[in-house]
């Protein structure tokens, strides 16, 4: 089972070079052959044998039949079963609620099967599918129903008892309550009443509505990402956005076995007396990772979906064990706790062929642990963003392991460039933003032509991220330019939560930083000054912004002072400088 040509690359590696690698398979008649198409006034490489829309995948659904489709928990649905309410319910959306083709729906809840209903419900009458960050505040979630004009708003019982007090200012045509809690489905229907109990879907008619004859151009789905404003901007994707990624995902294996010469894989037809493959999802459905990286590509291959409500280490270890997964991911936090997890030699998991990774900054000595205790199929790991549908640029086996502290390479159909702080491409070598172009970027963000304008000039998405190529085309990220942090894959901008800091009524300041931690990534520290005269404590403070953000941006420490901060020149505060003197009181404090 172990592979320690993974390990050691043999000594005639690489056979094939990368730009010839490339040539292989994206040839004519190559599973990544490319083509020319013109979107927004602008000409793209594209795959040529990508599907069209998630209209398609829907209709591809229905044709697994009695296939496992999604476990959560000890609840299990087939694809016939699933698909049948999913077709049930988008006629109910179109019918009783006049839900039409762009029109907004959300979805904010936790990983539940009915998440799953409610996507593709949408999606099968080409609905613009809205998802929110469950862990959101009752706040924060009516924010983003209003700013993307929804229509239909779907919630599990914890959200809905966090927006019942925003419901009344909704102006949507439904709010649709699955799971309710402890206060009930009032100011909602439960969606029992429009499609029944999971256990009389096999009787439901295979009706599902009529095709609204979607192009591969239209919106599909708005994807919330922190705002550098304090509010977060709704990322506009396409169809060809995630049919795209569909494709792309795939690229890292076949670029592999080229460069040992074993020549481009075959990729057999789907044949139903095949071992079923087992998609484990860990990461919230309401990210990118999780739509556009599992849960459409486990569709369109049949796969089934194991559900995870709530991240636990152990028990994602024995779901894996338990479901014969096959494939699965996680942000870097997430994989060390499962490499730390004292019940890993407990579970057989031999059944895996896959477990990627991406989201957050990856040490080398991650990657060298990963190999150690899963030796017997490829380490690989994802770069890109939710204003990129997912994948930009990756890496995996031998590539990786002699080059571990990069991010990898671009996929087919992507351009990069870096440019210095003027916008001007550097020479190859240099550092400076990373800028990624290609039809996996969306078209910019919902209703935000500044922001919009900002990010993507010329269909160029600038990431933020510093970075430098090196001459093999490998991608090395070297820092961020957003004033950004990333705690175990969950993006934090520190505008937003300096935001409400600065909103308390004794304190004149507020910076937000971060700090290291081994597993997370980084936690969110924060340096405030007080109003003269006033006095407030650091347990107040974590209180007041628990009470208007989600749990993971609330500050883990904050150093009050009266003092103003260290500035520079032109009046911005020397964050590094705050940075480094919470580090040093935390490091006495630890100290004793």
């Amino acid at each position: 089972m172990a592979s320690q040509a993974q390990r050691t690359p043999p000594a005639d590696w690489p056979k094939v070079d990368i730009p010839e690698t490339y040539r292989i398979l994206t040839a004519p008649g190559a599973p990544f052959e490319m083509e020319e198409a013109t979107v927004q006034g602008r000409s793209y490489r594209v795959y040529k044998n990508a599907l069209g829309t998630l209209r398609e995948v829907f209709d591809q659904a229905r044709e697994w039949g009695e296939r496992d489709y999604m476990v959560f928990e000890n609840e299990r649905q087939t694809y016939g079963q699933h698909f049948r309410a999913a077709g049930r319910l988008g006629r109910i959306l179109s019918e009783r609620y006049g839900v039409k083709k762009g029109d907004r729906v959300v979805i904010a809840m936790r990983n539940l099967p009915e998440f799953s209903l409610a996507f593709w419900a949408a999606a099968s009458i080409g609905a613009i599918i809205t998802p929110l960050n469950g862990w959101g505040s009752g706040e924060e979630l009516a924010y983003g129903v209003l700013d993307s004009g929804a229509k239909v708003v779907f919630v599990d019982g914890e959200r809905l008892d966090r927006l019942r007090p925003h419901l009344p200012g909704l102006q949507t045509s439904a709010v649709i309550v699955t799971r309710p809690g402890p206060d009930g489905t009032a100011g909602a229907t439960p969606l029992e009443d429009l499609v029944g109990t999971p256990s009389g879907y096999d009787d439901l008619p295979d009706d599902p509505p009529p095709d609204p004859g979607l192009q591969t151009d239209d919106y599909a789905t708005i994807l919330y990402t922190s705002g550098t404003t304090g509010r977060p901007k709704g990322a506009l994707g396409t169809h060809r956005n995630i049919m795209t990624n569909l494709v792309s995902i795939t690229f890292n294996g076949a670029r592999a076995a080229v460069r040992r010469g074993e020549g481009i894989p075959e990729t057999p037809e789907p044949d139903p007396d095949d071992p079923q493959p087992a998609t484990l999802i860990p990461v919230p459905l309401f990210h990118v990772t999780g739509i556009n990286s599992m849960m459409v590509p486990a569709v369109v291959g049949g796969a089934k979906i194991v559900l995870m409500y709530k991240w636990n280490p152990e028990r994602f270890l024995e779901l894996i064990e338990r479901e014969r997964v096959t494939g699965t991911t996680g942000v870097p936090a997430m994989v060390w706790q499962v490499l730390e997890s004292p019940d890993f030699d407990k579970y057989d998991l031999s059944s895996l062929q896959g477990y990627g990774y991406g989201g957050a900054a990856i040490a080398p000595e991650l990657t060298m642990r990963f190999v150690e205790q899963f030796p017997w199929f490829p380490v690989g790991q994802g770069y890109g963003a939710t204003e990129t549908s997912s994948v930009s640029v990756a890496h995996s086996a031998e590539d990786y392991l002699l080059h571990p502290d990069s991010v990898g390479l671009p996929v087919p159909c992507v351009d990069l460039k870096v440019v210095d702080e003027k916008g001007d491409e550097v020479p190859a070598g240099m550092s400076g933003e990373l800028c990624i172009r290609g039809p996996n970027v969306v078209h910019g963000y919902w209703n935000n032509p500044e922001q919009t304008a900002a990010a993507f000039p010329d269909g160029w998405y600038h990431t933020g991220d510093v970075c430098r190529i090196d001459p093999d085309g490998f991608v090395y990220l070297l820092d961020r330019k957003k004033d950004m942090l990333i705690r175990g894959g969950e993006n934090i901008y520190c505008v937003e939560v300096e935001s409400v800091l600065v909103a308390h009524r004794n304190v004149i300041d507020a910076a937000v930083v971060g700090l290291p931690d081994r597993v997370l990534g980084e936690e969110v520290g924060a340096v405030v000054q007080l109003k003269p005269g006033t006095d407030v404590g650091e347990e107040e403070l974590r209180a007041y912004v628990a009470d208007h953000l989600a749990p993971f941006k609330v500050p883990i420490h904050i150093d009050i002072r009266t003092e103003e901060f260290p500035r520079n020149a032109s009046g911005k505060t020397l964050k590094p400088v705050l940075r480094e003197e919470l580090l040093a009181k935390l490091g006495r404090d630890k100290n004793g």
